[in-house]
């Protein structure tokens, strides 16, 4: 097996192998997982974006169609994980939960359906988010984190001013304070939407 370092930033074809590697590990336990993924990993996986990552964020585990909270992980999966990890020189977090608070306020309308779907073998099923979730998603991380690689990775998907209302309207469910709202309306001015009515 090729070992890397964990300085490596993850690509498109780096992604796929190291879950690939985690299907191969659960099979060994006799385990299955059913993931939910976000972020740049996601990004890359359905070819939205060329920028490398350094982990895969999993918001959520599928089961039946439906969202559960992925906090903790599967013991067999963080067995998995630590395995590749070890195995590919990789930090022991490079596969996490991180964002799973999402699901706390709840995801866009409609998440599950437009997911895309990767199956790695009979032990791992992963689901990626697609450009219209992404979308909500890194609006809600440009304003929370600040602009940088969410920025970046926002252009990147070229959204609409429909697209950029729609995600608005949802991260103020996530934060409807008026802090946020000022800085929510700061940002999308920046990325050329202006006049908004984020109540209509």
């Amino acid at each position: 097996m090729c070992i890397i370092s964990y300085m490596e930033a993850l690509d498109q074809t780096r992604t796929h192998e190291l879950l690939a590697a985690v299907a191969e590990q659960l099979a060994a336990r006799g385990a299955h997982a059913e993931l939910v993924v976000i972020g740049g990993s996601a990004l890359l996986a359905v070819g939205l974006t060329s920028r490398p990552t350094r982990d895969v964020d999993i918001v959520a585990l599928l089961a039946d169609q439906t969202l559960v909270d992925p906090r903790p992980l599967p013991a067999e999966l963080i067995a998995a994980r630590d395995r590749v990890a070890r195995d590919f020189g990789l930090p022991e977090n490079w596969l996490n939960p991180a964002p799973a608070d999402l699901l706390d306020f709840g995801l866009p309308e409609g998440f599950v359906e437009r997911l895309e779907r990767h199956v790695y073998g009979a032990s791992l099923t992963v689901h990626f988010a697609t450009r219209f979730d992404q979308i909500h998603f890194k609006l809600y991380a440009m304003v929370d984190q600040g602009a940088g690689k969410h920025e970046s990775d926002l252009r990147a998907l070229s959204p609409t001013r429909a697209e950029l209302l729609a995600a608005a309207r949802w991260t103020r469910t996530h934060d409807p304070s008026e802090g946020f709202r000022e800085q929510l309306l700061a940002a999308l001015a920046h990325l050329g939407v202006e006049n908004v009515d984020l109540d209509a």
